[in-house]
């Protein structure tokens, strides 16, 4: 790969004295033992829920980086976890957010994306996509316009609960992109320290300049009730958010402003004046990916296409022609023997449902297949200890009544001896496999 490795930077919480929680700290690959029970804790119970499965030699049924965001979120409490984890299921079965993504109108996806965050197809140092977001685009008027419009024409084939507005069901859309096309396609560059560590955030860059004081109140309903549901359904997705261009009485309000935001989101939080913009940036992103307005030397302008880093065009298998990545949604899927994420191209176009495969990425996480004979020897093992234990189930049935086990001891029997030896050590908890 061309280009020389990403230095890394210490996140938000490591340069405001949290070292111990600051990226990578807490994330997959880089756990603390207590962590790790927690995560394991954490799958069996959501395991014992229904909420979670992994059968052997399966790809789970949610990826550990995954579960460690709603740890991270919930301070390593597993109950608070499950909670929260279950509320974000029920929230995204209510609301059919897979239909959702899958078919949404790809001009409604980019009218959406226009009002909100911009992916500028860079990355920091550490990896993490870099988005930006002017928010004196967010003018009444068209706000207004996009939220009429938005609440009187459903832009996908999804049911949903009806308590969840249309206008944010499409920006969680946008969320969706960034958890299943951004974040894996970042995660697929090794060109990054912790290359192991599977990328789960984003660095925003927000511009509030000409922003007027009636701006910011009448968008106050409009943040309030997006900043909830992403904290709620989306948690640990945020790095760090720089503030820039603050007008002259945003010391004033801020007071009030950072009341629409939870305490965790707010801490992540850094108003950067005029004279750090440059060299604050700089310590977390080379020159190259800042955009020019912000002191770099990067060309993309807020609703500009992503401006896709040279690197990650290199890593790049391009299908059909394609050069560069779609409009409207996307998302990775492992190819078939799993050495490789496909992009696919989905949404409606004209009416029309699309599915066209774009371009494909060496995967970060290639699928590692046993060997034939050793699965057929697993398999064999286990067909032996099942029978043995059914020898055993037999001769305690041929004793007297008073020593006959009860059938929910009979079943652990052989369910015990149909668990193979791996499975059994992965389910236990970190400190009894210790």
């Amino acid at each position: 790969m061309a280009g020389s490795p990403v230095d890394q930077v210490p996140s938000a919480t490591a340069t405001t004295g949290g070292d111990e929680f600051g990226y990578p700290h807490g994330h997959f690959g880089h756990l603390t033992a207590e962590q790790e029970k927690a995560l394991q804790d954490f799958k069996i119970f959501l395991g014992e829920k229904g909420l979670y499965t992994h059968a052997p030699g399966e790809k789970p049924s949610h990826e550990d980086w995954t579960l460690l965001r709603f740890l991270r979120a919930r301070r390593w409490i597993v109950e608070d976890a499950y909670k929260q984890f279950k509320d974000t299921e029920d929230w995204r079965k209510a609301n059919q957010l897979e239909v959702l993504y899958d078919t949404i109108d790809v001009e409604a996806y980019e009218e959406t994306r226009s009002l909100y965050p911009q992916w500028t197809g860079r990355r920091d140092r550490r990896g993490i996509p870099i988005y930006l977001f002017q928010i004196r685009h967010l003018d009444g008027k068209t706000v207004a316009n996009y939220e009429k419009k938005a609440e009187s024409t459903s832009a996908s084939l999804a049911k949903t609960d009806g308590s969840t507005p249309e206008k944010l069901l499409r920006l969680f859309a946008l969320y969706e992109n960034l958890t299943r096309f951004a974040q894996p396609l970042c995660s697929a560059m090794k060109d990054r320290d912790n290359a192991e560590t599977p990328i789960t955030l984003s660095t925003n860059i927000v511009d509030v300049s000409q922003v007027s004081l009636r701006m910011f109140w009448n968008l106050k309903s409009h943040m309030q009730a997006a900043s909830t549901l992403a904290t709620a359904h989306y948690p640990e997705t945020l790095d760090r958010i720089f503030i820039i261009g603050a007008p002259y009485f945003f010391s004033t309000v801020w007071g009030w402003i950072k009341r629409w935001f939870d305490p965790i989101t707010v801490s992540k939080i850094f108003i950067l004046s005029a004279a750090e913009v440059k060299t604050e940036l700089e310590r977390f992103m080379e020159p190259r990916n800042i955009p020019k307005a912000y002191g770099g030397e990067l060309e993309f302008e807020f609703f500009d296409r992503p401006n896709i880093d040279p690197r990650i065009k290199e890593a790049i298998t391009w299908e059909k022609g394609h050069t560069d990545f779609p409009r409207g949604p996307a998302y990775w899927v492992p190819s078939e023997d799993g050495n490789t994420l496909e992009l696919y191209a989905v949404g409606r176009q004209d009416g029309k449902q699309r599915r066209e495969k774009i371009c494909s990425i060496p995967s970060p996480f290639p699928k590692v297949e046993e060997p034939a004979a050793a699965v057929a020897g697993v398999k064999e093992e286990q067909e032996a200890k099942i029978e043995a234990a059914m020898e055993g189930v037999k001769a305690l049935s041929v004793s007297s009544s008073d020593d006959k086990p009860s059938t929910a001891e009979i079943s652990e029997k052989v369910a015990a001896a149909a668990v193979p030896d791996a499975v059994a050590e992965e389910q236990k908890p970190a400190a009894v496999k210790a």
